[in-house]
């Protein structure tokens, strides 16, 4: 058995467990504050949300001490969220006693799980990671989860990180779908905005000033502000000429398994995750990355370079197509090292 935390943040996270469950030898069971998805075919564990909602007791400030003194990211004192979302998951390990447990991702929910002796596995994220709570984390993990290709890997990682990832390359919900394209009627090229359920940096007036000055595009946008997010993305993917995205893993991936040209413009996130995944395509020759929103007057060369010259063959570096398969042939061959369950 093996179980799988799963991050509520934006839907990456979630799209990035579907991929590789579903291709896991053994019974898996998922946990997360998010409702269990399409596709899953183990048990699901809803968590309670540890955020918001705190009653430590009268005149008590909510969300007191919730790094421990910046050894963690998330454990606030008496929240009665976070209290029963960790017992839910101890309870479980203490009843099912799993083989392996898959954190995606939560520093705390990996130190609980190693903590009662279950070897984990830790999806990596790009960025910087050396603050104290990443290091714990990262450290006590069997294996990394990277994926991103080897060679272009995360160039600040200490030697023992480096020697425990598993770099899988990007993968996505989208691998081995057919991709289809299909010309517009009115012969426009058409530049595809995704950005996500994360937060955009942008607004409706940005995407309104640079369709202005891109005669001969055709603008559609695939959620961020002020959009209806689009829960099946991929035939506008494959038809696009250009996909304009945000910097984070997903994201990417998808744009990497539709081999279309692209523009990323990372966003700000924490650790600086979507910059570090910025510099890597740019190294790769992948995508055409810029660091803000460009101005409306870029738009028209910046779109017709990107489509000429995007490099949508060299995508296949970045995302070659089983990466899922190997990230789950690396748990179900740790999950296979634990000792036989003997009965209780």
């Amino acid at each position: 058995m093996i179980g799988y935390y799963v991050h509520h943040q934006g839907r990456g996270h979630l799209h990035r467990a579907v991929c590789v469950a579903r291709h896991l030898r053994g019974p898996v069971t998922g946990f997360s504050s998010l409702p269990r998805p399409d596709g899953w075919t183990g048990d699901w564990v809803l968590l309670p949300m540890d955020a918001g909602g705190a009653d430590p007791g009268p005149g008590a400030a909510q969300a007191v001490d919730p790094t421990a003194g910046g050894r963690l990211h998330w454990v606030p004192r008496h929240h009665p969220g976070l209290r029963d979302r960790m017992g839910t998951v101890a309870d479980w390990i203490a009843r099912a006693r799993p083989a392996l447990f898959v954190s995606d991702v939560s520093v705390e929910v990996t130190l609980l799980a190693r903590l009662m002796g279950v070897p984990v596995v830790a999806a990596a994220m790009r960025g910087d990671r050396s603050d104290p709570a990443h290091r714990l984390g990262y450290d006590v993990a069997d294996a990394l989860l990277a994926p991103w290709p080897a060679a272009l890997p995360e160039p600040h990682w200490p030697r023992g990180w480096r020697e425990k990832a598993v770099h899988t390359g990007a993968f996505s919900r989208y691998d081995g779908r057919p991709r289809v394209r299909t010309a517009r009627a009115d012969g426009a090229r058409e530049v595809v905005v995704m950005l996500g359920a994360g937060g955009a940096g942008v607004d409706d007036v940005d995407f309104r000033l640079a369709a202005a000055r891109t005669p001969g595009w055709s603008w559609t946008f695939l959620g961020g502000p002020d959009r209806p997010w689009v829960e099946d993305p991929w035939p506008v993917l494959c038809r696009a000429d250009v996909v304009v995205t945000h910097g984070g893993q997903n994201a990417v991936a998808e744009c990497a398994a539709a081999r279309v040209p692209t523009v990323v413009v990372p966003q700000d996130r924490p650790h600086g995750e979507q910059r570090a995944t910025g510099l890597a395509l740019r190294a790769g020759r992948l995508a055409t990355v810029r660091a803000s929103w460009p101005a409306p007057e870029e738009w028209a060369g910046l779109l017709d370079g990107t489509a000429r010259h995007g490099c949508a063959d060299g995508w296949a570096r970045w995302a070659p197509g089983d990466g899922a398969q190997r990230a789950a042939d690396t748990l179900d061959r740790l999950a296979a090292r634990a000792p036989r369950r003997q009965p209780a």
